[in-house]
């Protein structure tokens, strides 16, 4: 057993409770404890001392709570004094965070660990926690994953401040694609995909770029219309990458006039043929972070051009409003757990699973399935901290690190 455990406990336990407002988690406790060499024989014994502890401390003010502290902090090591998550700046007037899930298929591993941050962080702060069901691609959207979302949501964060589907707010998104159009800081492009393509990597304007802003209202109410209207692929709306960007000459070719929406006739699972016209992404998660407020953003790194497109949209929509601030998380790379969602739902179709909580995937609704607790990858979260740095990880090490947190 560990040399002064009962020390120790109260030390990490007033440690953490300091380091989230007074209030002390049982998970980050124990992982302390681990740290120190705990062996998980005696976690049933130990974690009904922490709970009794926690409970004990609890009832102390944070200014007492720091006071006991600084007693005990001694007998603590130096590589758990920097146990937890930093705090976040900018956060004086609040804290507003976003998760984006596609509706394309089940939630995943991938999912928690790259979105439990902004769940962490807006608790911590006492902010709000969006979840917005990123349904603006009719042709991937299963109607089956809305509710599944909003399950394998609420057991592992807990704390949705309220779920939206993008695709009920396309008459937001109108609003704001036509401000641009008005604003000329957008184009309608009748342009074929390859023609584009083709300008756009030898830096030059397309013919469309020079339209007048009345021809540009002019196209889009024809992507908006049918009867007489463009057809699918005829017409795209694209941002007009400002001249202090570099225009068509940004020497990344992501940013030059990218496109903003497009038309898609398939029949949405929601929406079924009420529009034809959807924004891509960078048009609608700006405007909803707008919107929303959004102060603080946790995303995975392999999102850093679309964040750097939606920064130069948000400074031509809003004016006067401060960008979030941005983290890139590193992401986890299993060697051999399959996360791609259009695979999954495929060999579930195939007949490979049972379904999306078949006890051979990696999916929330199969996690919960098997008993893992929420706050274990909460915890296991907190011990890796913010990091851009990328982790290769086999399946049987990662349920190693989680197991130690899954007894709480």
């Amino acid at each position: 057993m560990i040399k002064n455990i009962d020390k120790k406990i109260r030390g990490y336990a007033l440690k953490n409770a300091i380091h989230y407002n007074g209030k002390a988690n049982s998970g980050a406790v124990l992982s302390a404890l681990f740290n120190e060499g705990l062996e998980k024989k005696d976690v049933k014994g130990v974690i009904l001392e922490i709970q009794r502890v926690i409970g004990e401390i609890s009832k102390l003010s944070l200014d007492k709570q720091k006071e006991e502290y600084e007693k005990i902090r001694d007998v603590l090591s130096e590589r758990e004094s920097r146990e937890g998550l930093p705090e976040l700046p900018n956060c004086e007037k609040g804290v507003v965070m976003r998760f984006r899930p596609a509706p394309s298929g089940p939630l995943h591993l991938g999912h928690v660990i790259s979105n439990v941050y902004n769940s962490i962080y807006a608790e911590k702060y006492k902010g709000k926690f969006y979840v917005i069901i990123d349904d603006t691609d009719p042709e991937t959207a299963i109607k089956e994953a809305y509710t599944e979302i909003k399950k394998g949501c609420d057991w592992v964060f807990g704390n949705v401040t309220e779920y939206m589907n993008a695709s009920d707010r396309l008459e937001i998104y109108y609003k704001y694609a036509k401000k641009l159009l008005l604003n000329g800081r957008a184009y309608v492009c009748t342009c074929s995909s390859e023609k584009f393509k083709e300008i756009a990597k030898e830096k030059k304007e397309c013919p469309c770029r020079k339209n007048s802003i009345d021809e540009n209202i002019e196209h889009w109410n024809k992507m908006l219309v049918k009867k007489n209207g463009f057809k699918e692929g005829e017409a795209v709306l694209r941002f007009k990458t400002p001249e202090e960007e570099g225009g068509m000459e940004n020497p990344n070719p992501a940013m030059r006039d990218f496109p903003l929406a497009r038309i898609n006739e398939s029949p949405h699972p929601i929406q079924k043929k009420k529009y034809r016209v959807w924004p891509l992404m960078n048009l609608s998660v700006t405007v909803d972070d707008i919107e929303l407020k959004m102060t603080h953003v946790i995303r995975g790194k392999d999102h850093k051009d679309n964040a750097k497109r939606q920064e130069m949209i948000y400074k031509v929509l809003g004016i006067g409003k401060k960008f979030p601030w941005t983290f890139f998380i590193g992401r986890i790379k299993f060697t051999d757990i399959e996360l791609s969602k259009r695979k999954i739902v495929e060999a579930i179709k195939q007949g490979k699973y049972s379904g999306w909580d078949d006890s051979k995937l990696a999916t929330l609704s199969s996690l919960k399935k098997r008993g893992y607790n929420p706050d274990a990858f909460k915890n296991f979260a907190e011990e890796r901290g913010l990091t851009e740095v990328d982790k290769v990880i086999s399946q049987k090490d990662f349920f190693q690190a989680i197991e130690k947190f899954n007894k709480i």
